[in-house]
């Protein structure tokens, strides 16, 4: 009885002293519930990230230095144009099997099991691979074996000894990838959409098979080598160390090498996909991915900027209209979001991506449909529109929050032609769009009638069928792995014989 008493007079108390305060208990107790209202939120710091030192060699070559002393590491790399997209169609997968032989190889000096153990014991990495458009070598060490580290990898640059035994093993890893590429029905949904906007036979789409990864030889790999090395090679190094003693180092390495070769000039072509409803058949899912795809733009488009705020709006996060509805509304979607891509030197794709239940795929994907489909009539709110500006100029902070993300990002803007302040005129454009440009964009850029949708799922489970959505008769997509007529992967091995 004693306690009950004490604490009835301690709320006695607290009562009395909030209403002598003049704070009525409700208040006080909304007070309570909200406390981040309180906290100010400081100004951003203006976006000016250190730029690397930038030094073009007479014969073309761009070197590219970022000192930063802050740990005693030191990381380069050199990009070299030249990727899959250049590759002889009959042998597609020729420029992965060389990222991997290079760097496994080794040189006349050193092999790549030697390499492997001396780099292990001084916790320092050599690594090449290859991409769609570019290879590249990378290294990185502590700062009392940079540069015995350099010296190596610049060997493996200019004088790899591509080895039989180690292509074979590459071409063995890249076949038990083929033969599992059906598995994981993500994987399956983003390169078959890839296809219906590129078209298979795409240069951007097409893929490595038994046959055409069997037919790659070790005279294939030294020729794109001789090939490519002499292209405009972009040189980059950031770490711990004296800028004037690295640009010798590198001047050294590099200025002696003839003037580089540019790579012909390209001109494919990109119709965008034909509109239609596409369907794969996995049976082993419960569940649906489901693309909503069409040919976007790249970034020398002005309207960019505002293409990424209408990103942010559409599909760029928790707050979008396509979450907001789609997911927590409708409850019909674990995950859905996309939007309008833009690539550096080729149009990307205009990609939604819808993650549901079977049994809900075609709700899904009408109620996707329509938002998209709801963009070019407008509505957009100055709420939304501050909120995407915010989330995208806040995102500059982390993408480029370390010395090393900016010279990464000054190497891609070198190698793809862009001008050196791209990403500050690109912040001070996306603080510039407006809710006009917004409406503007979006009847210019969102044309649902040409979109195609692609939908991997579980067919007997998909109830009702894709012929409610009503975009016309449903195609199945064969993915079917082809296998070679004769034994593919041997190229290796039967060299290593000769």
């Amino acid at each position: 009885m004693k306690r009950l008493i004490t604490k009835d007079l301690r709320g006695i108390c607290l009562i009395i002293a909030v209403c002598a305060a003049g704070i009525a208990p409700g208040a006080l107790q909304a007070q309570a519930k909200k406390p981040w209202d309180q906290i100010s939120i400081p100004k951003l710091h203006e976006f000016k990230p250190q730029q690397p030192k930038r030094i073009e060699l007479k014969n073309g070559i761009v070197l590219f230095l970022q000192e930063d002393h802050e740990l005693p590491f030191v990381s380069g790399s050199v990009l070299i144009p030249g990727g899959s997209r250049n590759e002889d169609a009959g042998k597609t997968g020729l420029v992965g099997l060389y990222g991997q032989a290079w760097r496994t190889s080794g040189t006349a000096k050193m092999d790549g099991d030697a390499l492997d153990d001396l780099l292990e014991a001084k916790a320092a990495h050599i690594e090449t691979g290859g991409g769609e458009d570019s290879t590249s070598l990378s290294w990185d060490s502590l700062k009392g074996d940079s540069d015995q580290v350099f010296e190596l990898a610049m060997d493996l640059l200019f004088h790899p000894k591509f080895n039989a035994e180690k292509l074979g093993l590459a071409q063995q890893q890249e076949a038990t990838g083929i033969v599992r590429r059906n598995d994981d029905e993500s994987e399956i949904a983003s390169r078959e959409a890839a296809k219906l906007v590129y078209g298979a036979n795409s240069p951007y789409t097409r893929q490595p098979e038994l046959a055409t990864i069997g037919a790659v030889t070790l005279a294939d790999l030294n020729a794109w080598h001789d090939k490519t090395i002499g292209g405009k090679l972009i040189v980059g190094v950031s770490g711990d160390f004296d800028a004037a003693a690295m640009e010798a180092k590198l001047r050294a390495a590099f200025e002696g090498l003839p003037p580089v070769q540019a790579m012909p000039a390209r001109h494919d072509e990109f119709a965008g996909p034909k509109p239609g409803i596409s369907f794969i058949d996995k049976e082993d899912v419960n569940q649906s991915n489901v693309q909503i795809v069409g040919l976007g733009t790249d970034r020398h488009n002005p309207d960019v900027p505002t293409l990424a705020v209408l990103n942010d709006i559409l599909g760029g996060g928790f707050a979008s209209r396509l979450i907001q509805k789609v997911r927590t509304e409708l409850g019909l979607a674990y995950a859905v979001g996309g939007g309008y891509g833009f690539g550096y030197d080729h149009p990307a794709m205009f990609r939604v991506v819808v993650m549901t239940k079977s049994a809900s795929t075609v709700d899904a994907t009408k109620a996707t449909l329509g938002e998209i489909a709801a963009l070019p009539t407008g509505g957009f709110t100055e709420e939304e529109l501050k909120r995407a500006k915010d989330n995208i100029l806040n995102s500059f902070l982390f993408r480029y929050d370390s010395k090393d993300k900016v010279l990464g990002e000054r190497e891609r803007l070198e190698f793809y032609g862009y001008p050196a302040n791209y990403l500050e005129n690109y912040k001070a454009q996306l603080e510039k769009v407006t809710l006009a440009n917004l409406n503007a964009a979006a009847r210019k850029y969102i044309h649902p009638d040409k979109l195609a949708v692609l939908v991997v799922g579980n067919g007997p489970e998909i109830k009702p069928g894709l012929d409610e959505l009503k975009l016309g008769p449903v195609q199945t997509v064969d993915i079917t792995i082809p296998m070679p007529q004769r034994p593919a992967v041997h190229a290796g091995a039967a060299e290593s014989k000769q």
